[in-house]
């Protein structure tokens, strides 16, 4: 296909959004929410079985064509190779291991480096948080044992240790799996020809936020094969672009145990039919390569497309889920995020899961829910120790983690 089709499919529709954003609630124009529970037949959803069998792929099928885009169709052989190990790191509180996963079948093509901390005072194995960092490897912790994450040496060690908590959840009993995001994918317009994706044909394509949650799934595949690790105790979290990412880590692939979406708005979230912050064609024109080109023909059009990201939120059902606000994180539409996850509550009832069991947003600086979690914090956005025990304390309801100290 020549180069300009290509382009005109990927682009077409990325008109430029309205100059100013909404920021009043009593400006969001009405809107109906697509029925979680109803199929393209019109056939009505009683029961988990229908969900699982029909509706839940249905929706996927959506997902995948309309906005997130396709990924691969086969896996491709994932290889491993650890290159570093360290049973005394942080003062002999953890085990740093550092772990080379090739992407396309072979030691030529695409790879990332993921950083592994596992807690030395309990016995194996182990539950897991898994993340994309924004930073390189070794941003999340000034470790001076990390190696330099090779697209982001120039970032100070420990840069963004507040946003990873390293000690507290080591210390709680998890470990924690990390991979910087770019080792996936650039987060450029042009980034697919050094990431995973390598060739863009056709409208349904994948977008980056695709490739990032297969790269999510794809760390999965390692922890799986590490005898301590609980792969079947896995949490996969992002924050902000990377939120959007983990929701579609947690939605397309069903070994992830816990989905947590920190500010995680357009795109993530927050619905996409409230005309309030960000919105889908400021998404389409200021990064274009994050959805797939057919998620373009909905700027400014929010009212035509097949879903909304409640149902993003119950395809993760009936595992469980929690999504995190901030007050001044306006932009990324707490209350939209707030009202996704309310309305995800049905098909979590199909389960006879509980899901935020409140019907309005919460007090600031209080957590909800119990299959379905929700906070809106005081703050900006960012990720904090607040929002690390949050997902702490969500994940030891969910894992039931109080693993016996050594003797």
């Amino acid at each position: 296909m020549p180069l300009r089709m290509v382009c005109f499919l990927l682009f077409a529709g990325a008109v430029a959004p309205a100059r100013d954003r909404n920021y009043d609630e009593a400006k969001v124009s009405p809107y109906a929410l697509p029925d979680a529970l109803t199929l393209a037949s019109g056939e009505r959803v009683t029961d988990a079985q229908t969900w699982m069998k029909k509706r839940r792929p249905e929706l996927l099928e959506l997902f995948e064509s309309q906005m997130y885009g396709r990924s691969l169709a086969k896996t491709p052989r994932i290889e491993f190779e650890v290159t570093s190990l360290d049973a005394r790191a942080l003062d002999g509180k953890a085990t740093r291991e550092e772990v080379r996963i090739w992407l396309a079948g072979n030691k030529i093509g695409p790879r990332m480096d993921l950083l592994l901390y596992l807690p030395n005072a309990v016995s194996k194995p182990v539950p897991a948080f898994l993340g994309l960092n924004f930073g390189g490897n070794h941003s999340v912790s000034p470790d001076p044992g990390i190696k330099l994450s090779e697209g982001r040496a120039e970032t100070p060690r420990g840069r963004d240790a507040g946003c990873w908590q390293v000690e507290k959840i080591l210390a709680r009993g998890y470990a924690l799996a990390t991979v910087y995001y770019g080792d996936i994918e650039p987060d450029s317009s042009g980034g697919w020809k050094a990431g995973v994706r390598a060739t863009l044909r056709k409208p349904d394509d994948w977008g980056v936020i695709c490739a990032w949650a297969w790269g999510l799934s794809r760390a999965l595949d390692y922890l799986e094969e590490d005898q301590a690790i609980d792969a079947k105790r896995v949490a996969v979290m992002g924050h902000s672009r990377l939120g959007k990412a983990a929701l579609w880590a947690g939605a397309r692939d069903e070994r992830f145990a816990i989905t947590l979406s920190n500010n995680s708005g357009e795109g993530g979230a927050a619905l996409a039919r409230r005309n309030f912050g960000e919105t889908t064609a400021d998404l389409n024109y200021h990064f274009p390569h994050w959805f797939c080109g057919n998620f373009k023909q909905y700027s400014g059009r929010e009212e035509t497309l097949p879903f909304d990201q409640h149902d993003l939120i119950a395809l993760i059902a009936p595992r469980a889920v929690y999504v995190a606000s901030a007050v001044e994180d306006r932009q990324s539409d707490p209350h939209g995020e707030f009202l996704a996850a309310k309305n995800a509550e049905p098909v979590y009832r199909l389960f006879g899961k509980p899901g935020l069991g409140v019907d309005d947003m919460p007090a600031i600086n209080q957590s909800v829910g119990e299959f379905i979690g929700y906070h809106i914090r005081s703050g900006k956005h960012d990720v904090t120790e607040f929002d690390w025990e949050q997902y702490l304390n969500f994940a030891d309801r969910h894992f039931k983690a109080s693993i016996p100290k050594r003797q």
